[in-house]
């Protein structure tokens, strides 16, 4: 059985992998032969019969997976109605989060007004409130359960493709998010009823009542965030500089809902409940303790998850926790690599892209691990020495066996977390998280005053562990990932099995694998995909160089953070020889304080007169490993007058080896591109352009685009901007190049060498969700 599971999984696994769904016809073929292949070989108990049934469940796990995703794909906004005002009428059926500029919540679409729209039946939307004062109104507040008409503009779903970025289009898919958009400022916005009775509606207002109550209760307390967080699951509320802190130590998982704190409080209830029914004969007749105990454990479970708005993971945590009560209360016993097996079937049948997901891995792992070391361990002596050392041996199993993954899939780990985890998971899953609940049920304010005092001692703790280092480095190949699994499994072996310490070599390459470089007289280019916005990394041999800092998406969010940091992390890049800030622009300067408190960086060159460094000015040349770089544009003139303008300040750099070369234009216009027709027309021809200011109609004048002659031309773009770049006019002028696009094509890779070669990541890393 434990075989025929990870075959199912493998199937399910490998469909995820796919660029387009197979035919229908083919899913059918594999259902049918799957099905027929099991029964006829199910029975054979030599080696052939288990190959075919193996065979046969992962064919079924491949066709079951094509099944629910070909279903969900039907649900979708059809292209020709991407932006375009459609009026609907549904329900907010998530709990609303706030952000910088309005709120967004989950809505569910039941009557589209608009003759001949078609809408997906659950949408992300955006209201803006009083973004231009002038031009739009403050928006109501909008709660859970509410029915509301709207006027909205939509498109399908859409995320930033970089390597080793966030996938957002497959959150959005595994969540039934088939269309994002924002609700039209000046057109009326009715609410029709204050509240439709649901029972998923119901937990949603419920939800947002809590809320409430935690926030009027501890309205200025600094942690009151984190508390709503571990009840309700509300993880918008947690500030931006407290989530940094649970990264430095490796503690971010237990500060939201997961599958850790769900157990823990099922199996804490599902204790006391036990223990009290012991206490009575009568209860003790009619159902035995440890059945009445499981029980209670599960539908805490349950309760609590719905309490979290039974978002993803709760929900994989419910269905795992489901089989192994089913197990128990059975009285079988399954053994512990069984029952988790059965658990990942459960969950697979359920949610096939569970697989998508980080935590549905370094979940799994964990469990696993857990079972592994307690299996080894029983028998071992009581007492509260055995109980230390049991605990001890638990947080070296979890922290050494998630260790692989963690820096496959983050590139970084806390040195601190073992210790911090020591002390933060049983107070948090024993005492924060059961006093955060039982306000829930008594909201009586002194509970949520001892939990918050309870929580700052855990902080300040925290804060204490995290002046020391995070170990990083670049993304390790998957091959020593692999072997460092099988590192971790032989060092977990039991006490007095011979050469433990073999598995320490086995660490080695995944600890230490190189980043991957250009050799002497290269470079590597990487036009990163961050939206509207710019930003561009170069590596040379033994240098690197980043061209802006892409743009600023909110008050605490921006391309810095989420984009180049980890880009550059993932990349081995942990020192930049110099930074380019071409411009004052948010844009393209949004990202720099994330970027500067990441990694040191050697030299800074901008046009910005309050930022520290050097100004960018035309003439100014260097070499590293055998490739040149030259500023182009501003003149030092340029600096003696105030630009009406900031993008007539922006930095122009040319990148060139002995065999091609590339301009890097930043957002440069019309006048300036005659500027460089005047004073430096030779520089200008290259083989790579970076269209000028996104595509604009300001940009790229006939004249400056025959002086460059590219043969390849990339434009930086945000999908569907609300500026409309690039402007039809100025991509026909680029009729005589190749033509790439970040929205469409995600990050671009050129490869500057004794030849010229560009790639598109979207091309390399398609997946059948993207674009649907």
């Amino acid at each position: 059985m434990r075989g025929n599971i990870l075959a199912f999984a493998l199937g399910v696994g490998c469909l995820q992998l796919q660029e387009t769904l197979p035919a229908l016809s083919l899913v059918a073929g594999l259902l049918i032969g799957g099905a027929l292949l099991l029964l006829c070989c199910g029975r054979w108990r030599h080696a052939l019969g288990r190959i075919a049934t193996a065979i046969a469940c992962a064919m079924l796990g491949l066709a079951w997976a094509a099944l629910l995703a070909g279903q969900r794909l039907l649900d979708q906004l059809p292209a020709e109605w991407e932006g375009r005002d459609v009026q609907v009428v549904g329900v907010v059926a998530a709990l609303p989060h706030a952000f910088e500029r309005g709120e967004r919540c989950a809505f569910d679409v039941e009557a589209v007004a608009t003759p001949g729209a078609r809408l997906p039946r659950r949408i992300m939307l955006s209201w803006y409130h009083g973004w231009r004062e002038d031009e739009w109104r403050d928006a109501p507040l909008i709660r859970p359960a509410e029915r509301w008409r709207f006027t909205v503009r939509l498109k399908r779903p859409h995320g930033n493709a970089n390597p080793h970025g966030f996938d957002y289009e497959a959150w959005l898919f595994e969540r039934g998010l088939r269309a994002t958009g924002y609700v039209r400022p000046l057109a009326e916005a009715q609410r029709l009823d204050d509240f439709v009775l649901r029972p998923a509606y119901v937990i949603e207002r419920w939800r947002e009542h809590i809320r409430s109550a935690f926030f009027r209760v501890l309205p200025e307390a600094p942690y009151v965030g984190i508390l709503a967080a571990l009840a309700i699951g509300d993880e918008q509320a947690i500030p931006a500089a407290q989530w940094r802190l649970f990264r430095q130590t490796g503690v971010t998982h237990l500060m939201s809902i997961s599958g850790l704190h769900v157990t823990m409080v099922a199996a804490l209830f599902g204790g006391l409940v036990g223990w009290l029914w012991r206490r009575s004969e009568r209860l003790m007749l009619f159902l035995p303790a440890q059945k009445a105990a499981i029980a209670a454990g599960w539908f805490t479970a349950f309760g609590y998850a719905l309490l979290a708005g039974f978002a993803v993971p709760a929900q994989r945590t419910v269905y795992m926790l489901s089989v192994v009560a089913l197990a128990l209360y059975s009285g079988r016993n399954l053994g512990a690599s069984r029952s988790l097996l059965l658990a990942l079937l459960a969950v697979l049948l359920l949610d096939p892209w569970a697989v998508l997901a980080p935590g549905f891995w370094l979940s799994f792992a964990a469990v696993g691990l857990l079972f592994f070391v307690g299996t080894a361990r029983l028998g071992a002596s009581r007492g509260w020495r055995a109980a230390l050392a049991n605990w001890g041996a638990t947080q070296w199993a979890v922290t050494l066996g998630t260790l692989p993954l963690l820096l496959l899939m983050f590139q970084q780990f806390s040195l601190v977390s073992p210790l911090a985890n020591a002390f933060a998971i049983p107070l948090i899953s024993f005492m924060i998280t059961p006093l955060a609940l039982l306000f829930t049920v008594l909201p009586w304010p002194p509970l949520l005053y001892f939990d918050h005092w309870l929580l700052s001692g855990l902080m300040g703790f925290l804060e204490w562990l995290a002046i020391w280092p995070v170990w990083e480095q670049p993304a390790p190949p998957l091959a020593a990932t692999l072997v460092a699994v099988l590192g971790v499994i032989w060092l977990l072996l039991p006490r007095g099995f011979p050469a433990r310490w073999l598995g320490l070599c086995l660490l080695l390459p995944v600890l230490f694998s190189p980043a991957e470089r250009p050799l002497v007289g290269e470079a590597w280019v990487d036009v990163l995909d961050v939206g509207q916005g710019l930003a561009v990394v170069v590596r040379t041999a033994g240098h690197n160089l980043l061209y802006d800092t892409g743009p600023l998406y909110s008050a605490e969010s921006d391309a810095g953070q989420r984009i180049i940091v980890p880009y550059l992390r993932a990349s081995g890049i942990g020192r930049l020889d110099s930074l380019i800030v071409t411009h004052r622009d948010k844009d393209h300067s949004g990202g720099i304080v994330a970027v500067q408190e990441a990694v040191p960086i050697a030299r800074t060159l901008s046009s910005l007169p309050e930022l520290p460094g050097e100004r960018c000015q035309a003439g100014q040349v260097w070499e590293w490993d055998g490739i040149r770089f030259t500023i182009l544009h501003p003149d030092a003139a340029a600096y003696g007058h105030q630009a009406a303008r900031t993008n007539h300040m922006s930095c122009v750099l040319r990148i060139e080896n002995a065999f091609a070369s590339i301009l890097l234009t930043s957002d440069i216009e019309a006048r300036d591109e005659q500027a460089l027709l005047d004073r430096a027309a030779p520089l200008l021809r290259s083989d790579v352009l970076l269209v000028p200011h996104h595509g604009s109609a300001t940009s790229s004048t006939p004249d400056f685009v025959a002086a460059v002659g590219a043969r390849e031309a990339i434009i930086p773009v945000g999908y569907r901007n609300r500026f409309q770049h690039p402007r039809p006019e100025v991509v026909e002028r680029y009729s005589g190049s190749r033509v790439w696009r970040t929205d469409r094509d995600g990050a671009v890779r050129i490869r500057l060498a004794s030849g010229l070669t560009l790639s598109a990541y979207r091309a390399e890393y398609h997946r059948y969700w993207h674009g649907q």
